[in-house]
C-alpha cells in the first residue's frame, strides 16, 4: 500500500524561480514528491498524514558538494596519524547525523586520509544503520608524494598503513590504477588534488602538484564508470590543467586569475569555494596556537577568494555550494550561504547553489535539489523569509529526509522516526 504524507508549508520556495510561494501542500508518497498543489488542493482523505509546517518557509533539502565527514575536525598537525580507522567511523556517524539535522540532506563527501572508509559510511546510511545525509564519496585522495592530500609531517623513517596512502601516485599509470580501484571498490566520485593546500605543512596552495596528463587519465578513467572528477585546485595553473583535462568542478579556486575564470564560463565546469571555514581557521587557528604558516596562508587565500568569487559570478561560472565541512566543526554549514551573499550572491542564487545547482554538479537533479514531482521528499523548514536573510537557514526547526522526519523543533513535537529506517541513496 502507498504511503501518503501531505505537507503543509506556510511558504514554500521555489528554487528556479527564486520566489516563495505562499500556502502550498507537498504530497509524497513512498518518500518521494507526488505532487505540489495549493493548499486548497491538498487530499484531506484518511489515508493521508498531515505534517503541518503551515507557519515556516519550506525549502528542498540542502546539499553541500564538499564534506569531509569522516574524523575528526582538521587541524594544523598531521592528520588522520592518532586515530584508528574505527573511531574514524565512529566519528563520521555523529558528524552524519549532525549534517543531516542541520537541514544538509545531500553530501558530496570528497574523500577521507583512511581509504574507503566515508564508502562504508554512506552504505551504513543507506541500509538504515546511521542517521545521515544522502552521501556520494570518493574514498580517497588521488595526489603526488608530499602532496596537498598526503599524510606529511612525520619523520621520514615512520612507514604508514597502506590506507593512508592508498591514493599516492607517481605516474599516469598509477593514476590510472588507484582510480579503476577506488571506483570497482564502488566510490562514486574522483577527489584529484591538483595544487598544494593550505593545511598541509609546507605545501604551497597556488602550486601545480599533479600534471595536466595525470588529470585527463583521471578523467577518462572515470568516466568508463559513468563517474565524474573534482579538483582540488588552489592555483590557476593547477585549475586550467584540471579545466582542460574534462574534470567535472574545481574545488576552492581561491587563487584563480582572469584566464580560468573565463576557462570555467565557457567550458561550464563547476566550481565550488568555501569561504566561512577560512573565518573560522583565522579564530580558531590563532586561539589554538596554529604554525603561522598556516595561519598566513589561510589569511592570504581568504583574501584572493574574496575576489575571485565575485569575479566568477559576475563570468556567469556555474557556482556550487561547498563548504569543506571538516576543516570546522559539522553542523555549522549553512552559516556559508550569508558568506555567499556578502561576496555578491542574492539570497536567491546562495540558496539555488545549495539546491538546485549543487543537484545538478552531482548528476542528481533528477532526485534532489527541488521540491518537484519525482524528487526525493527532502527539505527543510525554517521561520521568517531566507530570501529576506538567508541567515535563517541557519536554525532549522524541521527536517525531513525521503518523508521521515528527522528533526522537529516545534513546541509540538513529532515522534522520533523509527530505527533502522533503510534511507534512498544518492549513487
Amino acid at each position: 500500500m502507498t504511503e501518503r504524507i501531505v505537507i503543509r508549508a506556510g511558504r514554500l520556495l521555489d528554487v528556479r524561480a527564486g520566489a516563495l510561494l505562499p500556502d502550498r501542500a507537498i504530497v509524497v508518497e513512498d518518500g518521494r514528491v507526488a505532487a505540489v498543489v495549493p493548499g486548497s488542493q491538498a487530499p484531506t482523505t484518511a489515508e493521508s498524514a498531515t505534517l503541518d509546517l503551515s507557519g515556516l518557509s519550506v525549502v528542498a533539502g540542502l546539499i553541500d558538494c564538499h564534506t569531509h565527514l569522516v574524523g575528526h575536525v582538521q587541524e594544523a598537525g598531521v592528520p588522520a596519524t592518532s586515530t584508528t580507522a574505527a573511531q574514524e567511523a565512529f566519528l563520521g556517524v555523529r558528524n552524519a547525523r549532525a549534517t543531516l539535522r542541520a537541514g544538509f540532506t545531500s553530501v558530496r563527501d570528497l574523500g577521507s586520509f583512511r581509504a574507503f572508509v566515508c564508502r562504508d559510511l554512506r552504505d551504513a546510511i543507506v541500509a538504515g544503520d546511521v542517521e545521515g545525509p544522502g552521501m556520494q564519496v570518493a574514498g580517497a585522495y588521488i595526489t603526488a608524494p608530499w602532496g596537498g592530500g598526503d599524510v606529511v609531517g612525520l619523520a621520514p623513517d615512520i612507514r604508514l598503513p597502506d590506507d593512508l596512502r592508498f591514493g599516492v601516485v607517481t605516474s599516469p599509470a598509477e593514476v590510472r590504477d588507484r582510480v579503476r580501484r577506488l571506483l570497482i571498490g564502488g566510490v562514486d566520485v574522483i577527489k584529484c588534488i591538483a595544487t598544494g593546500a593550505v593545511l598541509t605543512r609546507g605545501g604551497v596552495p597556488g602550486a601545480p602538484e599533479l600534471s595536466e596528463e595525470e588529470l585527463r587519465v583521471a578523467v577518462d578513467e572515470a568516466a568508463h564508470y559513468g563517474a565524474f572528477v573534482a579538483a582540488h585546485a588552489h592555483g590557476a595553473e593547477g585549475a586550467r590543467r584540471a579545466i582542460r583535462a574534462g574534470v567535472r568542478s574545481i574545488e576552492h579556486g581561491s587563487i584563480l586569475d582572469d584566464e580560468a575564470i573565463a576557462m570555467l564560463a565557457e567550458t561550464g565546469t563547476y566550481l565550488v569555494m568555501d569561504l566561512y571555514d577560512g573565518e573560522w581557521m583565522a579564530e580558531e587557528g590563532r586561539r589554538a596556537g596554529w604554525p603561522a604558516e598556516t595561519l598566513r596562508k589561510n589569511d592570504e587565500t581568504m583574501e584572493t577568494a574574496i575576489v575571485v568569487f565575485a569575479k566568477a559570478r559576475a563570468a556567469g561560472v556555474r557556482m556550487a555550494f561547498g563548504t569543506d565541512a571538516g576543516v570546522y566543526p559539522h553542523g555549522l554549514n549553512a552559516r556559508q550561504l550569508a558568506w555567499y551573499v556578502r561576496c555578491g550572491m542574492t539570497a536567491a542564487e546562495a540558496i539555488r547553489s545549495a539546491t538546485l545547482t549543487a543537484a545538478e554538479l552531482m548528476g542528481r537533479d533528477d532526485r534532489v535539489g527541488t521540491l518537484e514531482a519525482g524528487r526525493f521528499a527532502d527539505l527543510v523548514a525554517v521561520a521568517g523569509d531566507p530570501l529576506a536573510d538567508v541567515r535563517a537557514l541557519e536554525e532549522p526547526v524541521v527536517v525531513v529526509k525521503a518523508g521521515i522526519v528527522v528533526r522537529d523543533d516545534r513546541p509540538v513535537r513529532l515522534p522520533t522516526p523509527p530505527a533502522g529506517q533503510a534511507w534512498p541513496g544518492l549513487a
